[in-house]
């Protein structure tokens, strides 16, 4: 395909484009910047585009990943990074208000229920709770991680259901 048709065809795909931008977006100036970068991705790297396949999926495919890349640096760029020497803003408190006896009488209640449960259902729930992961658990205990999903599935309904005055 020589560049004439390459670019020809690009241009043909605009309004297409545009509206797979905005589903993207949800916002017309977004949507135009992706636009315009698709674009010029696309013409940039037209020698990795292969004879007469799909252009359109080619097209589409650039703009999907563009948006996505885009969302991710986004998501970074919002993380806040604490500099201070001592962790000042990590240790800081999340409650503003003193702990009230209502909160710690529903954390006891909660432990409690947490200790009934057997073994079975508590150890994959209690390492889940402390931030363990699905397979981390798994190979820990010695179990297929379908059972210790179900476990800590049917650990969490059995739960709701025995604190339901707590919701």
């Amino acid at each position: 395909m020589t560049a004439i048709e390459f670019n020809h065809q690009l241009i043909s795909l605009e309004n297409k484009l545009s509206r797979f931008a905005m589903s993207l977006t949800s916002n017309r100036e977004e949507a135009q910047d992706l636009l315009q970068e698709t674009y010029l991705k696309a013409l940039s790297h037209r020698d990795k585009f292969e004879g007469y396949s799909n252009l359109k999926a080619w097209a589409f495919t650039i703009m999907k990943n563009t948006f996505i890349n885009n969302y991710r640096k986004a998501q970074k760029e919002n993380t806040h990074n604490d500099t201070t020497k001592n962790l000042y803003f990590l240790n800081m408190s999340k409650e503003l208000s003193p702990a009230r006896p209502d909160n710690e009488y529903t954390r006891f209640e909660i432990k409690k229920e947490i200790d009934n449960l057997s073994d079975e259902f508590r150890k994959p729930f209690t390492m889940f709770l402390n931030g363990y992961k699905y397979k981390e658990i798994a190979d820990e205990l010695g179990l297929k991680i379908g059972t210790v999903k179900s476990r800590i599935f049917f650990t969490r309904k059995k739960l709701m259901e025995s604190l339901k005055d707590f919701q």
